[in-house]
């Protein structure tokens, strides 16, 4: 398998597998603490690739979610239009933030989601939600960690393999 197609693949998987970690069911208790999982995998590839995700992408992305979870459609496509939008922008800066400061980088980056995603609920007449509506960027910024070094590990492998 040539490289171009292992990268493109591994891009793929990760896509198919932040879809499939966002319709998991979790109990009750559990459920505001998902983190957002299309946005954790959009965040690592514009930091990493940025020639494969771009706003398009981001937009297609969120539709595909939009779909998936039955939000309304466009809901989570700007949201993610406008994630990536920000990382694509800063990335010369975040990539080469420590960890910590790329968790809490992606914690804001989360947060404006959420912010989003409530300006969004507003305007069209949705009561407010819950305090446990915040919980979900705070687990994504403790997931960032494990999330990155397992794609960047995948990836590092792909590149020794093909020596």
């Amino acid at each position: 398998m040539n490289r171009h197609r292992a990268h493109f693949l591994l891009f793929m998987l990760s896509l198919i597998l932040a879809c499939l970690l966002q319709l998991m069911p979790l109990p009750d208790l559990l459920l505001p603490f998902r983190p957002y999982w299309l946005g954790l995998i959009l965040i690592y590839w514009a930091l990493e690739e940025p020639e494969r995700i771009g706003l398009g992408r981001a937009f297609l992305l969120g539709l595909v979610g939009d779909v998936l979870q039955g939000d309304l459609l466009g809901d989570q496509a700007l949201r993610l239009a406008a994630l990536a939008f920000i990382v694509l922008r800063f990335r010369s800066r975040l990539r080469f933030f420590p960890m910590w400061q790329q968790s809490l980088a992606v914690f804001a980056l989360l947060l404006n989601d959420r912010v989003l995603s409530l300006m969004e609920r507003t305007f069209t007449g949705d009561p407010l939600p819950p305090l446990s509506f915040w919980y979900a960027p705070v687990a994504g910024m403790l997931a960032w960690p494990w999330v990155f070094l397992l794609l960047d590990d995948l990836r590092a492998r792909l590149r020794v393999h093909e020596a």
